[in-house]
């Protein structure tokens, strides 16, 4: 298999800057709630955005400055908390967000030949921090590449525990909605304090919750050895970026094939079969249990506590369960049951549970007996407009073993399914999501890469 192509090196004109909120801020340390601070979330997100031609960078600074009054904790820094070691939160301090812009000797067009192998050289279109420690990166980072032919690349790399993804959209649109229009108001006022997911005191956990894990699994009061399978894809190098586009036929085909015994979502059909296809591709023991962990909004769950405007976290990862067998051997109606089952668990005070439970600290999430699925595809970023348009692209700037849904620029119904595999598994994943997905109607160049 072919190493995915090189992106030539970003030449900056000058440092990265900061980029403070244009008039004064509230000053004060901003509480995270338990699903903005627990082990999952303790990184970036990073997103791409490929425009064909863009407003100045002046314009864009001047907006951002404007759009951080509004949303002034992205300007603040993450601290520990001075009342409990193990909790962080934000000091809205208006330090500033951290903003680069650079050169790139390519065209948009090359880069769309591209776009669906991500590699460790696209790490270019962000600039590079001498950050220790996870708590030393800002919450914001921005870096602005322009390419030869007049289009640019905005990277932007946010830290989750400020937002999920329908906050970080919220955020990216009101700073689009201040470039095109400068002096005017948000349309959305943001709303900062996340005490509606505050914690009980004392916690009540009243349901198991096996999203996440204390200790190793006994039987007879002996550990047990469980699958880990971040130690089985890490020793698999390399992994290699996959990226499957299912069109809106795809998906109404993987649909019927649950009809009429069950009706479905196209989310709950599409992370069902892949679920699947991942499962048998990797070849695991069959008896080892696998969990499906698939991010899942509870804010109509919270719909008459939560007001309009909040851009803190607002999923939990649902979790669906079976041993590697099971879920190899089930039809997509069996999976999609599944998957169903984890969703309609997801109540409010099932909600409540998961967060008194993330009071205690020892608790992390099931990452080595999981596959993660988080969707991006329904969250407006492929809207975006500065001004001079919307995005010819946008995506993750790393593929990862986590797996992503993404949108499809032009095609509001359909899904690209992104993630990292082991090289000597790509051809069999592939040929598994193609077998039940509407193989006879893929087309080989566009989807499948």
């Amino acid at each position: 298999m072919c190493s995915s192509p090189q992106l030539p090196d970003c030449v900056y004109s000058d440092k990265p800057i900061l980029v403070k909120p244009c008039s004064s801020t509230p000053n004060h340390s901003l509480y995270l709630s338990n699903l903005d601070d627990y082990d999952f979330l303790r990184f970036s997100v990073k997103l791409i955005f490929l425009f064909n031609k863009s407003v100045t960078t002046d314009r864009l600074k001047a907006s951002l400055s404007r759009v951080l009054v509004d949303y002034y904790p992205f300007a603040g820094r993450l601290k520990v908390s001075p009342e409990n070691d193990d909790k962080f939160v934000v000091d809205c301090n208006g330090e500033g967000v951290v903003f680069a812009e650079g050169y790139m000797d390519l065209t948009a067009q090359q880069f769309i030949q591209i776009f669906d192998k991500p590699n460790k050289s696209w790490w270019k279109l962000l600039c590079k921090l001498d950050a220790p420690t996870f708590l030393d990166i800002p919450p914001l980072v921005i870096q602005v590449t322009n390419l030869r032919c007049g289009a640019v690349i905005l990277c932007i790399a946010v830290h989750h525990f400020l937002s999920d993804g329908m906050g970080t959209s919220q955020f990216m649109h009101a700073w689009a909605h201040l470039t095109r229009n400068p002096g005017m108001d948000l349309p959305i006022t943001p709303v900062h304090f996340r005490h509606v997911f505050k914690s009980r005191n004392p916690p009540q956990v009243t349901f198991s919750h096996p999203t996440f894990t204390k200790s190793e699994p006994k039987k007879d009061g002996i550990p047990q050895k469980a699958l880990n399978i971040l130690q089985y894809l890490r020793s698999q190098a390399p992994l290699i970026s996959v990226s499957l586009t299912f069109t809106a036929g795809h998906i109404l085909h993987l649909k019927k094939q649950c009809e009429p015994l069950l009706k479905c979502t196209s989310f709950e059909a599409l992370a069902s079969h892949t679920w699947r296809c991942w499962v048998k591709a990797l070849d695991l023991p069959p008896l080892a249990t696998i969990k499906l962990l698939f991010s899942a909004s509870v804010r109509k769950a919270f719909d008459s506590e939560l007001p309009h405007g909040y851009y803190g976290n607002g999923f939990v990862l649902a979790c669906a369960e079976a041993t590697v067998k099971d879920v190899a051997d089930a039809n997509l109606h069996g999976t999609v049951k599944m998957v169903q089952n984890a969703k309609s668990s997801l109540t409010e005070e099932y909600v409540r549970s998961m967060i008194d439970y993330l009071e205690d600290k020892t608790v992390k999430t099931d990452l080595c007996s999981s596959f993660v699925i988080t969707q991006v595809s329904k969250l407006g970023f492929e809207e975006l407009d500065f001004g001079e348009g919307k995005p010819l692209q946008m995506g993750p700037l790393v593929s990862s073993i986590y797996c992503m849904f993404l949108p499809v620029i032009g095609d509001r119904d359909a899904v690209r399914v992104v993630l990292s595999m082991p090289e000597s598994t790509v051809s069999n994943f592939k040929n598994y999501m193609m077998e039940h997905g509407g193989h006879n109607t893929y087309d080989e160049n566009k989807n499948i890469n």
